[in-house]
């Protein structure tokens, strides 16, 4: 039997005993520096069109708007363009209507996802799981139809729904209830309850997956303990799914920062600017009142508050049960 010495700098083995003692460049099944360097390159090659294709139309935008943000680039007017460094976004943290649109988009966030796809698609999955199977069929129909239809179709229905001569109006006649214009009285509050009723099913989706994946025995083994439901809830279901609850939070997060097309069709920010969130007030400067340098420095804020989301969401992640 042999046995194997390394020879320090070099890397070579010497086999001290056994037939054919003596020293040998690498033991059985090595690989040198130049192999593998090689075959990471080789597993690396199919990626590469990938990689071509997010610098050019992602890194590079990007990097291009992060430019203009430090300028006061016009649609319109003045044709040079100059560097102002940090002038937009002191000219932005100085505006009303740029701090308004910020608190707007945080009270839309917390209301719509946060708070209201997260917990509403967490208790539509914890329904469905004990449901029969044509109550889970029928229920899942309707609620991913609302996911499914595009923007613009679902911000209309909406709109119908909370106009002054809406359904929502009718219904509140028919029970004796007051009336009112909600997309005028409360804006911001049908726009979030406009965004919940549209993206709850991919909540409830991720949560009916993360419940199947809690063993039946821990659940059992808690009622025998005489554990009721809310306790199995806070004690059982939500640490067990924690992870699944981080990464749906991080996901409707981006999107409900990011939305434009339901608010601005409901209320195009309005009345006034009570409705206009970040995406708005960024429309707004950069296409209406042609300051494209200004509106890219909103937008560059915008992505940098879902950054700090992410990087919230991803610390909460690694934290251990």
């Amino acid at each position: 039997m042999r046995s194997w010495t390394a020879r320090p700098g070099d890397g070579a083995v010497t086999a001290t005993s056994g037939p054919g003692a003596g020293v040998l460049p690498h033991p059985p099944g090595a690989l040198t520096a130049t192999s593998r360097t090689r075959r990471t390159v080789l597993r690396g090659l199919p990626l590469l069109p990938s990689v071509v294709l997010m610098l050019i139309f992602l890194a590079g935008p990007i990097a291009y708007c992060v430019y203009y943000a430090f300028t006061d680039m016009r649609l319109t007017g003045a044709s040079a363009t100059h560097f102002v460094g940090f002038g937009n976004f002191t000219k932005a943290f100085g505006d009303a209507n740029f701090r308004n649109a910020v608190w707007l988009t945080l009270v839309f966030t917390v209301l719509s996802s946060i708070v209201g796809q997260n917990v509403l698609g967490l208790f539509l999955a914890a329904l469905m799981r004990n449901a029969s199977r044509g109550v889970r069929a029928a229920a899942s129909t309707v609620v991913v139809v609302s996911w499914v239809i595009p923007e613009v179709v679902a911000a209309y229905l909406l709109y119908a729904f909370f106009r002054r001569e809406g359904e929502l109006n009718t219904i509140l006649r028919v029970l004796h209830l007051p009336q009112q214009n909600w997309l005028f009285t409360l804006p911001i509050v049908a726009v979030s309850v406009a965004n919940v009723w549209r993206g709850t099913a991919f909540s409830m989706l991720v949560y009916s997956a993360a419940l199947q994946e809690i063993p039946a025995d821990i659940t059992e083994a808690a009622e025998v303990d005489g554990a009721g439901r809310w306790r199995k809830l806070w004690h059982i279901t939500l640490p067990m799914i924690r992870r699944s609850i981080g990464t749906n939070l991080m996901l409707n997060t981006l999107q409900t920062l990011s939305v434009f097309g339901l608010i601005f069709v409901m209320t195009r920010g309005g009345p006034g600017n009570r409705s206009e969130t970040l995406p708005l007030y960024m429309y707004e400067q950069a296409f209406q009142d042609s300051l494209i340098g200004y509106g890219t420095a909103v937008a560059l804020m915008l992505l940098v508050v879902g950054g700090l989301f992410s990087v919230l969401y991803l610390r909460l992640l690694r934290t251990e049960v």
